[in-house]
């Protein structure tokens, strides 16, 4: 119950788990797609946690254990993050690599051969082809951070008469490259801001477009707490807004 009310709070909509060690089930699924969410979640959520992920090898007890990710060896961008069999899901890997102030998560699934064997793995081979494709053909690009205000709406029965809406934390987008100039910002807030505000407090929502397509968005938080005007400033804001409703 735990993992998949996680899983949906990270988005994980078409994944199911009727178990916390994987092993098959005919309700236990999961989808490429909702890995890579997974995969970025660790990655944003748990850094510490995700660094464990790119030691190569450790000795206990005189026993010394391999990662089984050979990525490690072959790239070194690459520090993550899973491989994994069973046999109703076949070898697959979910992988990461960060090349200069870029990161990407890839994911091959269902490869029905240990081809490793064979001196070649295909599922390394696929996540490897994926990266340099995504690396090459895709930039990241750090559009807002939290010291910019991004807008200043105004704000209803309040002791201030605005409030600065800011990112909480550094805002980034993935687009082909050559596509940066083609983005659109646009800012969803409520027409009527009504004091007391948190500091914090989400206000409203920045979405980014590309060709008409919404791409990614984030939440606008008050930069600043703003509290309540007294009786006689409430009672003419509220005069105010019933002229403007109008």
């Amino acid at each position: 119950e735990l993992m998949n009310n996680y899983a949906k709070k990270i988005g994980m909509n078409n994944t199911n788990f009727m178990n916390p060690h994987g092993l098959p089930d005919p309700n236990h699924y999961s989808t490429a797609r909702d890995l890579a969410l997974l995969g970025r979640a660790m990655i944003r959520d748990f850094p510490e946690a995700y660094s464990y992920n790119k030691i190569k090898e450790y000795t206990v007890n005189g026993i010394r254990q391999h990662n089984r990710n050979g990525l490690l060896w072959r790239d070194a961008s690459v520090d993550g993050i899973k491989t994994g069999h069973t046999s109703a899901a076949g070898y697959c890997l979910l992988a990461s690599a960060r090349r200069g102030d870029q990161r990407l998560v890839s994911v091959v699934l269902g490869i029905q051969t240990d081809s490793a064997k064979q001196g070649f793995d295909l599922r390394e081979n696929g996540n490897l082809a994926l990266l340099n494709w995504g690396f090459r053909f895709y930039e990241t690009r750090t559009l807002y951070t939290p010291d910019k205000s991004i807008t200043t709406p105004r704000v209803w029965k309040g002791a201030e008469d605005a409030v600065a809406l800011h990112v909480a934390t550094p805002f980034s987008v993935t687009v082909p490259r050559g596509k940066f100039d083609a983005l659109k910002a646009n800012i969803d807030v409520p027409k009527y801001i009504i004091a007391p505000l948190k500091a914090g407090q989400q206000i409203g929502t920045l979405k980014i477009s590309l060709d008409g397509k919404v791409i990614a968005e984030a939440p606008l938080v008050a930069k600043t707490a703003v509290a309540e005007a007294g009786f006689f400033g409430r009672l003419w804001d509220s005069f105010l807004m019933w002229w403007d409703k109008l």
